[in-house]
């Protein structure tokens, strides 16, 4: 039986495979669309002010697709090193000790790419009250995502014994 349990942990290469593939894919297809939309920049170069907003937004977009893919990354390497190989050689900011530190990495990185979906939409904002109520909704997510790290994050363990 103990040997089934240490074997059945090696199911979490399935989702450490599917997370780090679709980080891959996010990567490279993001990769694609901005190379494309620079290209069609040079080619039909537009120096209006509206252009460069809209060019702008696409960063900004971008930037979001890019921060999504880099939280599939970190997830996939979390599920490796927490339930395939402890002793992988990570840099310190990437070494988890916990499924529950793991979970903060991600709400890290949902509050970073709310903040680029509300400064996405405020390039394109053109008027109105729109952005307020939109504005408002994504502070209250956030505070109340950076509430949950606040209070579930414990202080790291002394290296000293």
């Amino acid at each position: 039986m103990k040997q089934l349990l240490i074997v059945s942990r090696l199911i979490m290469v399935i989702p450490f495979v599917v997370t780090l593939a679709c980080s891959f894919v996010l990567i490279f297809y993001q990769g694609a669309v901005v190379t494309l939309s620079i290209v069609r920049l040079l080619r039909q170069p537009d120096l209006s002010p509206k252009a460069a907003k809209v060019f702008a937004v696409h960063v900004v977009e971008s930037v979001d697709i890019f921060l999504i893919a880099i939280a599939a990354y970190i997830i996939s390497i979390g599920l490796y090193s927490l339930f395939i190989d402890d002793k992988l050689v990570l840099p310190s900011w990437l070494r988890l000790r916990s499924l529950e530190e793991l979970k903060e990495n991600l709400v890290s990185v949902v509050i970073a790419v709310l903040a680029v979906l509300f400064l996405g939409e405020a390039v394109a904002w053109e008027g109105g009250a729109g952005i307020t109520a939109f504005g408002a909704a994504c502070a209250l997510v956030i505070a109340a995502l950076v509430m949950f790290l606040s209070k579930g994050r414990s202080p790291p363990p002394s290296d000293q014994a």
